[in-house]
């Protein structure tokens, strides 16, 4: 099976890579950025193109069997969403699965969000092509970027709020991608990859806290601190990220108990929770005390 995957060096396209390429598929790996070639693991090939630049991508799409899809957030991400299902059309692909994110409809008036993914799921739906759609809630892996904060400073600051929200490892992402790439039955299903229970921010430094043996308190909901902290970022995902979080904090992003049963049924196993996903990453950072 020949598989190209469409944001295949990010947190969740590198994992589906790497199960792809565990599980034989011949991979290619779309990406704009000559740069992160040298970082894809071995045996996925490159397959430089950019959905902005139709005829750079379009050759890429010839002779592949499935595409796996997730576009990044910014302000092209529907244009280069819809541009994906269609060259993916054109080429007659067997299947099509895209990852889009849980309870957009909720999120309809975010620019990242219902906005920009709801469209591309529409696209994907009356593509003609048979298809999956993955829905997750936010990743354990975003706490990666926070080490620093977690182990110099005993603060996690990811500002999540107090609701909840049904946080999910990228693994099992990858797990449900792989398992509808390359198993039969899941052509017009959608998906929502939700972690076994809400997390709230100090739920979740609570979880690091019991991993690293340490203090770990949560920084709050402090938005202004969040933008200034991240000032680094372009203003255009900046504002939009900022809004996305004062969502979580009003209103939280929960699943149900049928989506938890569901997603059992579809890995085979429950979904990975965060005290687990905590404690593996303490000891792979090795300052459990």
């Amino acid at each position: 099976m020949r598989v190209l995957v469409i944001g295949g060096t990010g947190t969740v396209g590198s994992i589906v890579v790497r199960d792809l390429l565990a599980n034989r598929a011949e991979v290619q790996v779309l990406t704009r950025d000559s740069a992160k070639v040298s970082a894809l693991p071995s045996g996925a090939k490159a397959a430089l193109g950019d959905l902005r630049n139709p005829n750079s991508a379009r050759p890429h799409f010839e002779g592949i069997d499935s595409v796996f899809m997730l576009n990044g957030a910014g302000t092209s991400e529907t244009y280069e969403g819809v541009m994906g299902v269609l060259l993916a059309r054109l080429a007659k692909v067997k299947s099509f699965v895209y990852m889009s994110a849980h309870r957009i409809e909720m999120t309809k008036h975010l620019p990242i969000g219902g906005a920009t993914k709801l469209p591309i799921e529409e696209a994907v739906k009356v593509s003609g092509i048979p298809y999956t759609i993955l829905r997750p809630n936010n990743f354990f892996q975003n706490d990666l970027w926070y080490k620093t904060s977690i182990l110099e400073h005993g603060v996690y600051p990811q500002p999540i709020g107090f609701k909840g929200m049904q946080r999910v490892d990228a693994r099992d992402i990858s797990a449900a991608a792989l398992i509808a790439l390359t198993r039969p039955g899941h052509e017009g299903k959608t998906y929502n990859i939700v972690g076994p229970q809400r997390e709230t921010g100090p739920s979740t430094a609570q979880a690091w806290a019991e991993a690293l043996n340490r203090t770990v308190v949560y920084a709050g909901n402090d938005l202004d601190a969040f933008e200034r902290a991240h000032s680094f970022m372009r203003s255009e995902l900046l504002f939009p990220y900022r809004q996305f979080y004062e969502f979580y904090q009003e209103h939280g992003m929960f699943a149900e108990s049928a989506d938890i049963q569901q997603l059992t049924v579809l890995l085979g196993r429950p979904p990975h929770a965060l005290r687990d996903f905590a404690k593996e990453t303490a000891a792979t950072w090795g300052h459990v005390s």
